[in-house]
């Protein structure tokens, strides 16, 4: 790899880390792939699913594979301290998407200047993939239909893993997430007659304290699954009993059957508690995201890839309950999903969090090779 590419990468980078930008807001995020794609001379196509971009390359007859990057960032105040800190109060690249970004542009940069390879690769760059489902706007505005695929690699960097060091699953990567906010109403009332009341706050910490039951006692004890309480909300006077209360958090699971079992027993304990204490629950489950589960030839196909352009690799990490928009992808075609360390760096969706430079030049280096790993695996046409 040039100097002038990682130099290239690195300010890109930087541009992108000044100005981040919210799940489906991504305009000039997207105005700057563009800007940057047009510049090396790959025909792109925008607006897909919202703000997402899909570039293409095509060389002649072969299978058409893609390759993935997420643009959006995140709702938190930076503390940094790095000069190209966001310029965009409370909003900050804490996830890292601003280096997926740029290293995806370095890696078709790349492949634009290898002659030696046959076939379609399109560079998806995703819109939305913090919980809000850009993903899933892309493939229902027809991304597949519009750039077929046989097969679909990304990555995401990793804190506490070693700089550059790839880290592949077989199976489950990351969890099917959903989150959950559910009310209970009875009948407000004195605090000092609570004989004369429904109590709502009584009725909700029963069925907090439940909940972490539903795990242990339903699901199979050899299949990943946590539900997490995050929010309470109940009450202005310390000297009533309230007409309601509310809570919101989070389920996660490896498998889509340990997420429906969950979500069926959640439900089933908030009716039921809620009629034992005499109230009414009501109760709405967000998503979810499905869990991203790699395709075992997928996963041989870039680990030996990534070896074979002397990039250590491991086998051996346990999945994580973080959820990735890039399983809903990996439901319609196979493909594995890779996470890359970014060294000691603060943890993802930190304030302190920041992308290590030195990582680019790997990753764009991973994707690429990956990338001609599958082209010349090449089973048919997508």
């Amino acid at each position: 790899m040039t100097y002038d590419l990682a130099a290239d990468m690195v300010a890109w980078r930087h541009h992108l880390h000044r100005h981040p930008e919210l799940s489906c807001q991504e305009i000039d995020t997207a105005g700057f792939v563009c800007a940057q794609l047009a510049a090396l001379g790959i025909p792109y196509t925008a607006g897909i699913g919202g703000h997402g971009v899909v570039a293409q390359l095509r060389r002649g007859a072969g299978v058409s594979i893609g390759l993935r990057a997420d643009m959006d960032a995140l709702p938190v105040v930076e503390s940094s301290g790095a000069a190209y800190a966001s310029c965009r109060a409370g909003v900050m690249h804490a996830c890292g998407h601003d280096g997926h970004t740029a290293s995806l542009l370095g890696a078709a940069r790349l492949l634009r200047d290898d002659p030696d390879w046959r076939g379609v690769i399109n560079f998806v760059f995703q819109p939305a993939e913090e919980g809000h489902g850009g993903a899933a706007a892309m493939l229902e505005d027809g991304l597949l239909a519009r750039f077929p695929m046989r097969w679909i690699f990304g990555y995401h960097n990793w804190p506490g893993l070693p700089l550059g060091v790839v880290a592949l699953h077989d199976g489950p990567v990351m969890a099917a997430a959903a989150n959950f906010a559910v009310t209970m109403r009875g009948r407000a009332g004195h605090a000092a007659m609570p004989h004369l009341t429904a109590d709502p706050v009584q009725g909700l910490a029963h069925l907090i304290v439940a909940l972490n039951t539903i795990p242990a006692r339903n699901a199979d004890p050899l299949e990943a699954g946590v539900i997490s309480t995050c929010t309470l909300s109940a009450g202005e006077a310390r000297n009533q009993i309230p007409h309601e209360a509310s809570a919101s958090g989070t389920i996660r699971a490896l498998s889509q059957s340990t997420m429906e079992l969950l979500q069926s027993r959640l439900r089933g304990l908030a009716t039921h508690i809620a009629l034992a204490h005499d109230l009414t629950a009501s109760l709405k489950i967000f998503g979810p995201l499905a869990a991203t589960v790699n395709d075992g030839a997928a996963v041989s196909l870039a680990g030996a890839a990534a070896r074979a352009a002397g990039l250590e690799v491991r086998r051996d990490l346990r999945p994580s309950m973080a959820a990735e928009d890039f399983g809903r992808f990996l439901r319609e075609i196979p493909g594995a999903y890779a996470w890359i360390g970014n060294g000691s760096s603060a943890a993802l969706h930190n304030p302190e969090y920041d992308f290590d430079d030195a990582l680019l030049p790997v990753a764009a280096r991973y994707l690429a090779v990956t990338a001609l790993a599958a082209l010349q695996r090449g089973e048919g046409r997508a």
